[in-house]
């Protein structure tokens, strides 16, 4: 899938890798549908060659791990679970990419923290009411730091619309509908922030 081996939730290895590490916790439990989304869009708008990613809520990791297997990234795969890096460093080492894990919650990620990288993706990641303001306050941190791109995805809970709203009016992020048929049909919403 866009150049991916992805392991079903079936697989041996996959079974082996909940039974030694548990199931995560926070829904970084599986293939989200929307992370073909990601996917999709990041093959029509691409990324820098080498540029430095940080996946928001990486759950399996796949975002990020396309990133450093399309675009040569050097990925940070950032999630409040630690259950779930197992499974993204499984994906990571079946796609020949690296990927450095960093258990932190959105909220606890500083302006400095995030001078460190030049674009800053999540998918699926606002599932929550509580979600919208701590991602959108991270999106404002990142675009002040100097981040070059900021893009979210989500297949278009309420919580996501509010917060792609709220970034639309104030930090002028382009928020859109998406949709792939191709190598599985998903639809939802991008929305995508830039500094000014």
């Amino acid at each position: 899938m866009f150049g991916l081996t992805i392991r079903k939730n079936a697989h041996p290895d996959m079974r082996k890798l909940r039974r030694e590490a548990g199931d995560p916790s926070l829904h970084g439990n599986k293939f989200w549908k929307s992370s073909c989304l990601t996917m999709d869009y990041l093959k029509k708008h691409p990324l820098a060659p080498g540029a430095r990613v940080l996946d928001l809520g990486c759950g399996w990791g796949l975002g990020g791990i396309f990133c450093a297997k399309q675009f040569d990234a050097k990925v940070t795969s950032l999630d409040a679970d630690p259950s779930v890096f197992p499974f993204a460093e499984y994906h990571a080492e079946l796609n020949g990419v690296e990927i450095d894990t960093w258990r932190c919650r959105y909220e606890r990620v500083t302006e400095q923290d995030l001078t460190g990288f030049d674009a800053v993706i999540g998918t699926d990641i606002c599932f929550w009411d509580k979600l919208e303001g701590p991602l959108y306050n991270l999106t404002r941190r990142a675009l002040r730091a100097g981040v070059g791109r900021v893009l979210l995805v989500d297949p278009g809970r309420s919580p996501f619309r509010r917060l792609a709203e709220r970034a639309q009016e104030k930090l002028d992020a382009d928020y859109r509908e998406w949709q792939t048929l191709r190598p599985m049909k998903a639809s939802g919403c991008i929305m995508q922030a830039e500094p000014s």
